[in-house]
This record gives structure tokens, C-alpha cells and sequence, in this order.
């Protein structure tokens, strides 16, 4: 409908002005089903240029509209906009589309079949995975289901930065605590990690504990003399670990990487000798710099330190040529907030080795810090990490749903607030418990009914004619938008909203209407209604990774 009116509004235009067809048309929704479906302020931005009131334009714009029998009225409100209103008929084709379109409703082919990698999580295999890496669990899964419903080949990226200095002190924890040292010993490293998972690592070291995660297997030797030994067993049981609390949070990656293979392979090595080939790249006081000035970072960057060891950002520019390389031109990684500094130094460094990487590239989405509250008081640490709240916490804590649900629910560049009372409350103020219990709703009345729910996709939908119908109908017509604006603008959290209000719509016609009245017209009208909005809230739900059950 957008683009059958926008094209309306083009040919009217042309009768104004010679260069219509550089005008960029926005049509929105109304806020109130009274003022329509779709408005446009077409005439307020050629008031300038035609030195014309806009009203007056809106008007000579409506005389020159094409005829059209799928809109029923055309108005002009306000300073000048101008308000389509939709014949019936064309509002309940949203219907009918919806319940032949099905598990597929709102899906696209914007992405064309293109490659597109998102990493997202990337925890450090150090500990248990926190409630901000829970955030950029749910952020990053959501972005690739709505990826994925707009046309994309999504590949689902996890990176183990399995090296470094961070691993070291994980090694020293576990070696000190396999050797009977307590966290408060004034010899346990000054770096090192105090939660008792720590102690369940050593004690699973000193058995000769056989570990599996999804791509290695690896059994302790139970030497504390083997360093090496150690490092790789604890590595190993954290990435398992890590395995268990995503399959508990329903997210399953395609790719797992790690940083040891980079250095391993010599790819580090080799990206380091293309800056250098590139000449990008100077030394001073010992030190290899790269020139990322040259590419709009505010000062250059060190890459092989004095003691020959490189700083972080030298294998990330690795490990994204690695992406390039593979063939993935778009690429978005999810991150936390405190990954910002990063993104100029590693865009310089890709920019740097000229092979074709074009500017911007990789994107970015970064979320903001969480607070979990249960009380009215923060909850700051997690019995078994010991220094914070874990995201098998939440999920023992609330479930699966509510967690996914409230952790994608804001716009990822915003501090969330994660309430525990809440999440776990049965009442409409709780988000997830009323859209499922909307989507239940509509299950319990089609199951009263016992007929085929199949039928409905074909009957007669003019008894449809009342307001509640016309704004949940409204409604529904704006689902594949906000899926392809969701994907475009990376962000999940409007299907969330979405959702929300859907559920709103919903509660509110059926508060007000009975469904299975003796005119067999309005029944089966009003349960195709209802079933067009079952599926649109199990095909949003679906898009976050909540489950639509039919009972509560």
C-alpha cells in the first residue's frame, strides 16, 4: 500500500512541480485509527519551494490524485497533511494474506540471499557468561532472526580470545587454587580470579576430568608442574560451561574461532608484514606503530610492543580480514559498550592493509551496561561468580522468555534496567506474560470453536466494519514494516514494542467482542480476525526467540 499511494501522490505532484519524481515521499501511520492509515506531509515540503500554503497544496493534490478503489477517502488535516483513509475491503486483504502467508508473514527477500556474519557474545573464556553478555546474546540472536526473515544467508559467530594476558591469570587462579590456596592467601595472583568456579575447574583438573565442548575434547593430566596442560583444561571447561548457559538461553552459533588459532597459523604474523608492506607502518622506542591517523583515529596505535608481543587490536584486524576473506561483505558485531574505542583502530587497520575492504566496514551494534534489581535493591553478585550476576541467574530466576524479552526489549545504546519482580510477575505489567497471554487467548477461543482453522483464510470478511476490528486490522498491516525496518536499523527492540502493542489491540477487541456468536458471518470473520492475530504475534515472538504458547 505504500507504494501504490506513494505512486498516487508522485502523479498528483508532477502537476505541481516539473522534478516530482526527486521528491522523497514519507508516508507513517497514524497514531489514531480516526485520522486515517497512512499520512503524508508531501504538501509542507513544497510550500517552500511553490511559496504556496500547505493546505493549499494538499488540497490541489488531492484534486489530482489518480482514482483508486482500494483507498476510500483522502482528507487534508491539520497544517496539511494529507490522510489516506483504506477501503474495507483493502484492510481485510491484510487478513487473508496474513492467514495464507502463515509461519511466513512479514518475511522479505531485502537481503537478496547476501552473506551477512554476526558476532555477537564473544566472551572471554574466563568465566561463567554475565548478564551483559546475556544482553549481547539476546541483541545479537534477535538481529540474526530478523536477518534471516528479511532475505539474508545469516552465519551466527562466536570469538574466543583464548590468549592473552586474561588467560594467564585464569591459569594462575586455577594452579593456585588445584595447589589448596584460598582467594584471601596473600600468594594467590594479585590478578586472579576469586568466584568458586575456580575451585570446581581445580578439583575437575586433579580428577583427570575428560572435557567436551562443541568442537574440542580435552582431558586433564592432573600435573600441576604442566602449565600448558592447565591453561588448555581450563579454557576448555569454561568454553563448555559457556556452551551450557547458551543452549539454556536457546542460542546456537554456526562458527566458533579462536584467537590461538590466528597465532597459531601465522596469520597474525602475515597481517602484521602486510601493514608494514603498506607502509602504514613506522618504529619508535622499540615499538611497532601503525599510522591509523592516516585513516581519522586521533593518534596511532602500537602494534608489537617493546617485549615483541602484539596489543589486542593487531589480531582482531586479523580475524576480520578473516571474515572478508571467507567472503562475507556484511559483517555486524554486537559488542559491549566498552568495545567503542576499538572500532576506529580496527577499521584503520583493515583500511591500512588495501585489499579491498571498504571504508565503515565491519558494523557495529554495542549495548549499554545492566542493572538487575530484585526488591527495589541491585543485585550485585552471583553465589558461583562470586563478583557478578551470571546469565544463568536470570534464567533460573525468571526462565528463558522473560530474559531473552527484557534484555532486547530497549534500544541496545540505552542502560537497561532489568527487574527481576517483574519478569517473573503474572500481570499485564509484565510485557512477555501479556503478549503470550494474548497469543493463549486467541488459542483458547479457537479451540472452543473446533473448526478448521484452515477454512478461514477463504470466507467472507465484510462483517468486519467495527472500530476495534479497523485499528487491530491496522495493526497487524504494519508488521512486515517493522520487520524490515527492524533489520535495517539493526535494532530488535522495535519488534518488541511491536509486539506490545499488538497485544494491546488484541486484549482490548477481545474485552469488548464475542467471538462465537450465532451469525455464522461474524463468527468466522471475527475468528479469522483473531487467528491473523495469533499469527503475527507467534511470528514476532519467534523473531526474538519467545515461545507463543497456546495455554497459561
Amino acid at each position: 500500500m505504500k507504494a501504490l499511494i506513494s505512486n498516487l501522490l508522485l502523479q498528483a505532484a508532477h502537476t505541481l512541480v516539473a522534478d516530482a519524481d526527486s521528491l522523497h515521499i514519507i508516508l507513517e501511520r497514524p497514531k489514531s485509527a480516526a485520522h486515517g492509515d497512512f499520512s503524508c506531509n508531501l504538501a509542507m515540503m513544497l510550500a517552500k519551494p511553490l511559496r504556496q500554503n500547505p493546505r493549499a497544496i494538499a488540497e490541489q493534490l488531492i484534486q489530482s490524485l489518480p482514482p483508486n478503489d482500494q483507498i476510500e477517502k483522502v482528507e487534508v488535516a491539520g497544517a496539511g497533511f494529507i490522510n489516506f483513509y483504506l477501503a474495507n475491503n483493502t484492510k481485510h486483504a491484510v487478513v487473508q494474506a496474513i492467514l495464507q502467508a502463515g509461519d511466513h508473514y512479514g518475511h522479505n527477500q531485502l537481503g537478496k540471499g547476501e552473506k551477512v556474519q554476526v558476532e555477537f557474545v564473544s566472551a572471554n573464556p574466563t568465566g561463567p557468561l554475565h548478564v551483559g553478555h546475556g544482553r549481547g546474546a539476546a541483541v545479537g540472536d534477535c538481529l540474526s532472526r530478523l536477518l534471516a526473515a528479511n532475505g539474508w544467508d545469516v552465519t551466527r559467530e562466536f570469538y574466543y580470545n583464548d590468549a592473552g594476558a586474561q588467560i594467564d591469570n585464569l591459569t594462575k587462579s586455577v594452579l593456585a587454587r588445584a595447589q589448596g590456596l584460598s582467594t584471601d592467601d596473600p600468594s594467590f595472583p594479585e590478578n586472579g580470579y576469586h568466584g568458586e568456579y575456580i575451585a570446581d575447574i581445580a578439583s575437575a583438573y586433579l580428577a583427570k576430568t575428560t572435557i567436551v565442548a562443541d568442537d574440542l575434547q580435552v582431558t586433564a593430566s592432573g600435573d600441576l608442574s604442566d602449565i600448558e596442560s592447565i591453561r588448555h583444561f581450563s579454557v576448555a571447561y569454561l568454553r563448555h560451561e559457556q556452551d551450557l548457559d547458551l543452549r539454556a538461553f536457546q542460542i546456537q552459533f554456526d562458527v566458533f574461532s579462536l584467537e590461538s588459532a590466528l597465532y597459531a597459523s601465522g596469520k597474525v604474523d602475515q597481517t602484521v608484514q602486510t601493514l608494514i608492506n603498506s607502509g602504514h607502518t613506522y618504529e619508535e622506542e622499540g615499538a611497532l606503530w601503525l599510522r591509523t591517523t592516516d585513516f581519522e583515529d586521533d593518534k596511532d596505535r602500537v602494534m608489537r610492543k617493546k617485549d615483541g608481543g602484539y596489543t589486542y587490536f593487531v589480531p582482531d584486524v586479523t580475524y576480520h580480514l578473516e571474515k572478508w576473506n571467507r567472503g562475507f561483505t556484511k559483517v555486524i558485531n554486537e559488542q559491549g559498550a566498552d568495545h567503542h574505542s576499538t572500532i576506529t583502530r580496527v577499521r584503520a587497520g583493515l583500511q591500512a592493509l588495501n585489499v579491498g575492504i571498504p571504508k565503515g566496514w565491519p558494523d557495529y551494534v554495542l549495548h549499554q551496561m545492566v542493572t538487575v534489581m530484585r526488591g527495589g535493591e541491585e543485585v550485585k553478585l552471583s553465589k558461583r561468580a562470586g563478583s557478578y550476576v551470571t546469565l544463568r541467574d536470570l534464567i533460573e530466576e525468571v526462565g528463558c522468555d522473560a530474559t531473552r524479552y527484557f534484555l532486547a526489549a530497549r534500544k541496545a545504546d540505552s542502560q537497561l534496567v532489568f527487574d527481576i519482580d517483574l519478569a517473573r510477575s503474572q500481570s499485564n505489567d509484565n510485557p512477555v506474560y501479556y503478549i503470550q497471554y494474548a497469543h493463549a487467548r486467541i488459542c483458547s477461543v479457537l479451540t472452543q470453536w473446533e473448526g478448521e482453522v484452515s477454512t478461514l483464510a477463504a470466507i467472507d470478511l465484510s462483517p468486519l466494519t467495527s472500530t476495534r476490528e479497523t485499528i487491530l486490522m491496522q495493526k497487524l498491516a504494519e508488521f512486515p514494516d517493522i520487520v524490515e525496518v527492524s533489520a535495517k536499523e539493526l535494532a530488535p527492540h522495535m519488534i518488541a514494542n511491536y509486539l506490545k502493542e499488538c497485544a494491546s489491540e488484541l486484549h482490548s477487541y477481545y474485552n469488548d467482542t464475542k467471538f462465537l456468536v450465532d451469525d455464522r458471518a461474524t463468527k468466522l470473520a471475527r475468528l479469522a480476525l483473531i487467528c491473523a492475530t495469533r499469527h503475527v504475534l507467534h511470528n514476532g515472538c519467534t523473531l526474538l526467540g519467545v515461545s507463543a504458547p497456546n495455554k497459561m
